[in-house]
C-alpha cells in the first residue's frame, strides 16, 4: 500500500477538511475569531483551496502550487491581519493535514512506517514554500496599501490646506480619516527645508502622537507643512517644545477652531516663518509679533517703508551700516534701554547712545518721538525680509 492511497482517502473528505481546519484556526488564534475582520466563509475558502493544493501534490497529481498561499497573503493584508498570525494559521493547517494523514495510515494495518518518515520531510518543505509565498504576497500588498494610504492621506491634507474641502460632512470625514478631531483648536506649522525632499521636522508626527497630539503633514519642495490638534493650552506648550527640539526654522499660526480656516492659518504660519530673523534655527508664532507678520505679508510695501525711513543708513559702507542696524535691533529688544542694549552688544552704554544719535542724524527722525520709533521699528523689521531686501536692491539698480 502506498501513501498516495491514504492521501486520496483524505482528499475524498476534502470540503469537510477545509471547514475543520478553519474552525481550528478560529479557536486557536484570537484575531481569526473576529467575524467583522475575517468572515468565516472567507477563512473556510482559503483553507479549502490551500489544503486542496497540498493534497494534490502529495498524491503526485501536480507540482507544488503556492498560488492559493499568495492569494491568502494578499487578502489577509487587505483585511489588516498581521503576518505572524497568518503564518501561525498555516502551521496549524499543515499540522492538521499531517495529523489526518497519520490517523488514516494507522487505521491501515499493513501500512509501512518508512513511507510516513519519508513524506514527513516533504510536507514540511511544502509548509516552507507556502509560508514564503504568503509572506511575500503579504509584504507586497502591505507596501502597495501603504503607498495608496500615504497618497490618499497626502491628498486629504493638501485639500485642507488649499481649501478644496468646504462641505461640513466632507470636512468631518477628512478629519476622521486623518485621525484629527472634528473641532479645534488647531494650529498650522510651516518649516523651511534645506533642500527639496528633505524633512526639516523628521519624525515630528510620531513625537506629537506620543504626546497625544494628532497631526497631519505634507512635504513640499521648499517647506514641510502640518496641521496639529491642540486641545488644551498645555498641549500647545508641549507641541511647541517638540517643534523647537527639531532645530529647524519654523513658523506657527494662531490657534483656530474650524478646519475651514486651515488655508488662512497656513498663510499666517508662512508669514511667521518669513518673519524669523537671520537664517539660524528658530520658532516664531504669528501672535508673538503681529507687526513683524504684517511687514512680512507685504514685502513690496515693506521695501518702500525701509527705503523711506532707513535709506541713509542702508547706503552706508557695510561695516558702519551693520553696526548701526545691530545697535538699533538690540535697543528695541532692550525696550529702549541703552544700558541693557550695551550689555548684549558688549560695548559701553555711551557707544550705544552715540550710535543711536547717528541714526537720528542720518534719518532726521528723533527716537524720543513715539511715532518715529514706530516707523523705525517697522522699517527695521523689513530688513529681515529677503523679499523686501530684493525689492530695495532692484530699486537701487534701476534708479
Amino acid at each position: 500500500m502506498d501513501i498516495t492511497d491514504v492521501v486520496a482517502a483524505i482528499h475524498g473528505r476534502f470540503p469537510e477538511l477545509g471547514e475543520r481546519i478553519a474552525e481550528r484556526i478560529r479557536s486557536d488564534i484570537p484575531a481569526y475569531a473576529d467575524e467583522s475582520l475575517i468572515p468565516f466563509d472567507s477563512l473556510r475558502r482559503s483553507c479549502t483551496a490551500n489544503a486542496d493544493r497540498v493534497l494534490r501534490h502529495l498524491r503526485r497529481a501536480g507540482a507544488p502550487d503556492p498560488g492559493p498561499a499568495r492569494e491568502t497573503g494578499r487578502i489577509r493584508a487587505e483585511q489588516g491581519m498581521p503576518l505572524a498570525d497568518i503564518l501561525h494559521a498555516y502551521r496549524i493547517g499543515f499540522e492538521f493535514v499531517w495529523s489526518e494523514i497519520l490517523s488514516e495510515a494507522r487505521n491501515r494495518p499493513v501500512f509501512p512506517d518508512a513511507q510516513l518518515v519519508d513524506r514527513s520531510a516533504e510536507i514540511w518543505q511544502l509548509f516552507g514554500l507556502y509560508a514564503e509565498a504568503v509572506a511575500a504576497a503579504h509584504r507586497e500588498t502591505t507596501a502597495e496599501l501603504t503607498v495608496q494610504r500615504g497618497a490618499r492621506r497626502s491628498a486629504l491634507v493638501e485639500a485642507l490646506f488649499t481649501g478644496v474641502i468646504a462641505d461640513r460632512t466632507t470636512l468631518w470625514e477628512a478629519a476622521r480619516e486623518l485621525g484629527l478631531p472634528e473641532r479645534g483648536p488647531y494650529a498650522v506649522v510651516a518649516a523651511e527645508t534645506d533642500s527639496p525632499g528633505e524633512e526639516p521636522l523628521a519624525g515630528v508626527e510620531t513625537s506629537l502622537l506620543e504626546a497625544l497630539l494628532p497631526s497631519a503633514w505634507r512635504l513640499l519642495p521648499d517647506q514641510q507643512i502640518g496641521l496639529i490638534a491642540l486641545p488644551t493650552p498645555e498641549a500647545e506648550a508641549a507641541g511647541l517644545r517638540i517643534l523647537r527640539r527639531a532645530g529647524a526654522r519654523v513658523g506657527v499660526s494662531p490657534c483656530f477652531a474650524s478646519l475651514r480656516d486651515t488655508p488662512q492659518a497656513l498663510r499666517f504660519a508662512r508669514l511667521a516663518l518669513a518673519g524669523l530673523p537671520g537664517d539660524a534655527p528658530g520658532l516664531a508664532r504669528f501672535d508673538d509679533n503681529p507687526l513683524a507678520m504684517l511687514v512680512a505679508a507685504a514685502p513690496t510695501e515693506a521695501a518702500h517703508l525701509m527705503n523711506v525711513v532707513l535709506r541713509p543708513v542702508l547706503d552706508l559702507p557695510g561695516l558702519e551700516r551693520t553696526r548701526l542696524l545691530q545697535t538699533l535691533e538690540n535697543w528695541f529688544a532692550a525696550g529702549g534701554s541703552a544700558t541693557t542694549a550695551a550689555q548684549s552688544l558688549y560695548v559701553h552704554p555711551n557707544t550705544v547712545r552715540y550710535r543711536l544719535r547717528r541714526v537720528e542724524e542720518l534719518t532726521g527722525r528723533s527716537l524720543s518721538d513715539p511715532y518715529t520709533v514706530a516707523d523705525l521699528g517697522a522699517a527695521l523689521l523689513a530688513t529681515r525680509s529677503p523679499a523686501a531686501i530684493r525689492a530695495v536692491d532692484a530699486d537701487r539698480t534701476t534708479s
